[in-house]
């Protein structure tokens, strides 16, 4: 489905997930029938609402209507067996809504106008200043691996599929099917406390929290659809601002969310009017958003002045001096070499370093870029920007034939329509070489 009313349902569904999953998960304290409920209210929207047309509040009506299902489906299979609590909700909000009633499994939703808002509110009360984010740091529990903190809180309150997440961590799909699902047992076997946790123990989980907002603002960003981009993108600023306030004097917490400002700021030039992906020196830079640079940048400079240098600040500085260049010959290539450099010092990996590849091509040229590429084959093996980046170096330095085989690669792997279509057109462009270079001959 293509449609304009489709694709408002898909972001829609998307966008009320974390909220949703979260009020489910305090209601029935198993991850599973969280999830499971919010398919099943998922399914119902989408049979009900292109007929009735979409409810006021969309989150309010999916955690009435999940949690009438997995209600429903609790008795089915226990019989008598006594309702879950309902933590902190109002007695009152329940004898309102008719939901102490005995025969609640076989009543619709209400008729009233907007009767599912204060359910939902009183289902759904806040504890921080975000029922979200209180989510995230019970996902990032420490009695879990961080690897599976992080991709349990991906999938639960991102909703990426099991294949997304796998892309990120660069692992099979499969064995990140197993490490969510052992998480999970994890979770069902151990006393994972489902409340949210205290000032002690949220500094204790803030890292993976952080990881975990951005690993979400990067699959927004690299989305198939704009849609899905803003709805990953925008949701991850607006937590990565909430997490802020909770720890406001964090230089690492400011980076972050100064990194993903200036990246998004980008978002409007980065794809043409056609879908195809606009590279960075190609972007109109008359579309980025300035405003939204101003605040990543004062960010920057506020993190800086703590003097803690890490990772986020860092990988914000290298954004930063992209924001500042406001023609592509003015960026500043060497500090962004030098950046990485100590980003590889602080937060080794493969992938920091084949973005350190591009700076270095730009500043000592293309066979010092793939001096660093070469040996990254191993680990980066089914990464596509490592073909596509090894590829694009190949092709500068005129060896077109091993250009042609990393640039096919890069297209198996591609994890998107227009990253394909990008790179088939670079293909294209050796193509067109090799028939010119034919007829000189």
């Amino acid at each position: 489905m293509t449609s304009p009313e489709a694709v408002w349902l898909a972001s829609s569904l998307a966008a009320a997930r974390p909220r949703v999953i979260s009020a489910l998960l305090r209601v029935f304290r198993d991850l599973d029938t969280a999830e499971e409920a919010f398919q099943e209210a998922s399914l119902r929207a989408l049979r009900t609402w292109p007929r009735t047309g979409p409810p006021r509040d969309v989150a309010a009506w999916l955690i009435l209507v999940g949690r009438n299902a997995a209600l429903d489906g609790r008795r089915r299979l226990a019989r008598q067996v006594p309702l879950p609590a309902d933590d902190g909700l109002p007695e009152r909000a329940v004898s309102d809504q008719g939901l102490s009633d005995p025969g609640l499994s076989n009543l619709g939703l209400s008729d009233l106008e907007d009767a599912e808002t204060p359910l939902a509110e009183a289902i759904d009360a806040q504890v921080y200043r975000d029922e979200i984010l209180r989510l995230l740091f019970i996902c990032c529990h420490p009695d879990l691996p961080v690897t599976q903190q992080i991709a349990l809180a991906l999938r639960i309150v991102a909703g990426l599929s099991v294949a997304r997440i796998a892309r990120a961590f660069l692992v099979s799909e499969a064995a990140m099917e197993q490490r969510i699902t052992r998480a999970k047992a994890r979770i069902a076997r151990s006393a994972v406390p489902y409340g949210a946790p205290g000032a002690v123990e949220r500094v204790e989980r803030l890292a993976a929290v952080s990881a975990m907002l951005y690993l979400v603002f990067n699959a927004g960003y690299s989305a198939a659809t704009g849609s899905e981009r803003s709805v990953l993108c925008d949701e991850a600023i607006r937590l990565g601002r909430l997490l802020l306030r909770l720890f406001s004097t964090d230089p690492e917490v400011m980076g972050l969310l100064a990194l993903m400002l200036l990246q998004h700021a980008r978002s409007p030039a980065r794809v043409d009017a056609d879908g195809e992906i606009v590279l960075l020196e190609d972007q109109d830079r008359g579309l980025w958003r300035r405003p939204m640079i101003a605040e990543g940048l004062a960010l920057v400079d506020k993190a800086m002045r703590h003097r803690r240098p890490g990772p986020y600040q860092v990988q914000a500085a290298i954004a930063a001096l992209h924001a500042r260049a406001r023609r592509p010959q003015e960026t500043d290539w060497a500090g962004i070499d030098a950046l990485y450099a100590a980003l590889e010092r602080m937060q080794p990996s493969p992938v920091v370093t084949l973005n350190r590849a591009v700076a270095t091509a730009k500043v000592a040229g293309p066979e010092a870029g793939l001096a660093l590429v070469e040996p990254l084959a191993g680990p980066l093996q089914s990464y596509v920007h490592f073909h596509g980046l090894r590829g694009a170096l190949l092709m500068q330095l005129g060896r077109n034939g091993e250009a042609r085989e990393a640039m096919r690669r890069a297209i198996a792997l591609a994890g998107t329509p227009a990253e394909a279509a990008h790179l088939r057109s670079q293909l294209d462009r050796l193509a067109g070489t090799g028939a010119a270079e034919s007829e000189k001959i």
